[in-house]
């Protein structure tokens, strides 16, 4: 609901609201509400990239839906933390990542919670955004409540796929949990503005809803790359295999195809159940070694069949997943560090990434290069001109079989 509060000037202020999931939930926000939506980020570049108009990453809608905002005068900008005290509802996107040790690494959202204390108050409502440890939901309504201050704190965790976050916001159902009942109504009539339909649950329970979403998918990748192993090493053709299971058989439609599985949360989030379960969670951790362990697979598989030492090998995708700008956490680059290795020189290009330096023209790559390895399967391929190259295809995005 829009502001009716006068001490607030805005009415939705998005911590983190330059990153993947902060900028397209106050984008929406700003649009449904209508709210004032400020965008409360350290990243200042990218806060004047938002400004002018420009999408920091890549996002179906964002750009159409970023000039309406603007053109409506609906977004605000700041880089102050203090900036949240002037919202009536502050929605943080700061989650909780593992350690190198894959444990859960508490400190960011903890001191941000410490350094925002002199800016709450208890008119206001804190909504956790990002995917955070089983726990911290009450463990952050403790340290408030210690300081004497009343907050109403929700857990809310986004559940869309990266890059279709504009589009899967108004059609997926959102989880309400929250501190007290008080918390979780004023979540719930947050967020129906934007979802279709709300389920509510209790903060542990949405905690691990979304722990229990991200690994079942990371399982599901893991079972797939083991199959394309075994099928592999028999000398046999998994997709081909797979296509020829799932015909007229529906029950087998859900096993997916081999590729990295990667990024940001998969991983990660397998492995806070791990620690949640004092690791006993011995599927996560197989999933881990067979998805991590795909990539020592095709280096030494191919160390083995050919002579790399005097072959230039060419990396094709460097991004985490197909048609995304996003980097973090890519197995195309633990990929290229292993060939470094073994191979005489090691080419990387993508058509989406920016972030990257080294990068080169598809077309010089694919000239260059004596192999050719798909790590992500790009849109942007498909029509590729391969030159005849021996080529590396495991999601056989090709369709010229994914035998290596």
């Amino acid at each position: 609901m829009p502001n009716t509060n006068s001490q607030f000037s805005t009415d939705v202020c998005v911590v983190g609201g330059a990153g993947h999931v902060g900028l397209p939930l106050a984008l929406m926000f700003a649009k449904h509400g209508p709210f004032k939506v400020c965008l409360s980020d350290l990243n200042e570049a990218s806060l004047q990239t938002i400004k002018e108009g420009h999408m920091p990453f890549m996002e179906a809608g964002g750009k159409e839906l970023l000039d309406e905002c603007l053109a409506d005068n609906r977004l605000s900008f700041s880089s102050d933390p203090a900036s949240i005290k002037n919202a009536r509802v502050i929605i943080t996107t700061i989650g909780t990542p593992v350690d190198e040790f894959f444990n859960p690494a508490l400190r960011s959202i903890k001191a941000w919670i410490q350094s925002s204390l002199p800016y709450f108050h208890e008119d206001q409502l804190l909504v956790l955004r990002s995917t955070v440890y089983p726990g911290t939901t009450e463990l952050l309504s403790r340290m408030v409540e210690e300081t004497g201050k009343k907050l109403d704190i929700a857990f809310c965790p986004e559940r869309i796929v990266q890059g279709k976050a504009i589009e899967e916001l108004s059609q997926l159902t959102q989880i309400i949990s929250g501190n007290t009942d008080r918390a979780v109504q004023r979540a719930k009539e947050l967020f129906e503005i934007l979802a279709p339909d709300t389920v509510v649950m209790t903060p542990l329970e949405a905690e691990l809803a979304k722990l229990f979403t991200n690994s079942y998918r990371y399982l599901q990748f893991a079972a797939a790359n083991q199959f394309y192993m075994i099928a592999n090493n028999a000398g046999v053709d998994y997709n081909e295999i797979l296509a020829k299971l799932k015909h007229n058989y529906p029950r087998a439609n859900d096993i997916p195809r081999a590729g990295f599985a990667a990024g940001p949360c998969l991983l990660k989030d397998t492995m806070q159940i791990a620690a949640f379960s004092q690791n006993h969670f011995a599927l996560g951790h197989a999933a881990m070694n067979v998805n991590e362990g795909l990539i020592l697979y095709i280096a030494d598989t191919l160390s083995k069949k050919y002579d790399l030492q005097n072959e230039t090998i060419g990396l094709l995708g460097m991004a985490f997943k197909a048609n995304n700008d996003d980097i973090r956490s890519s197995l195309s680059y633990k990929l290229k560090k292993l060939l470094s290795f073994s191979a005489k020189q090691v080419l990387t290009t993508d058509p989406h990434v920016t972030a990257d330096p080294n990068l080169l023209p598809v077309e010089q790559v694919v000239e260059k290069s004596d192999r050719l390895i798909l790590c992500v399967p790009h849109g942007a391929y498909k029509d590729l001109d391969l030159r005849g190259k021996p080529l590396v295809d495991i999601w056989n995005f090709y369709k010229q079989g994914s035998q290596i």
